[in-house]
């Protein structure tokens, strides 16, 4: 198996509809991971690859917050290359927990 090969094997998508409301609540947790959300609801989907995200973390951990936000049906991400492009599922998450993510998207961001 090829490296591309491998690396979209990686990307498994769980359905909104199959997220409890526990582990959406644990996904939108952590503020790194809302950051992710609120850039991606002002963006064209599957115009913004990973990279091009401005976080306070590693490489490694800002893969971890994809990775969770991808687990709790919150984002789709599709490979184009060596690019990795997302998009927020908006819609399927409103569908399963109605007016949740609005309180997330238009929540202030914490000042330092």
């Amino acid at each position: 198996m090829t490296t591309r090969a491998r690396r979209a094997d990686s990307l498994r998508h769980t359905d909104p509809v199959d997220v409890s409301l526990q582990a959406a609540l644990d996904a939108l947790a952590d503020p790194v991971r809302r950051s992710i959300l609120r850039t991606l609801a002002g963006e064209p989907d599957f115009t913004r690859t990973c990279g091009t995200f401005d976080l306070p973390v590693s490489k490694a951990t800002a893969s971890h917050h994809f990775a969770v936000l991808r687990a709790c049906g919150l984002l789709e991400q599709v490979d184009q290359g060596s690019r990795r492009l997302n998009r927020l599922r908006r819609a399927e998450f409103d569908a399963r927990f109605p007016g949740l993510l609005p309180l997330v998207l238009d929540e202030d961001e914490p000042t330092e």
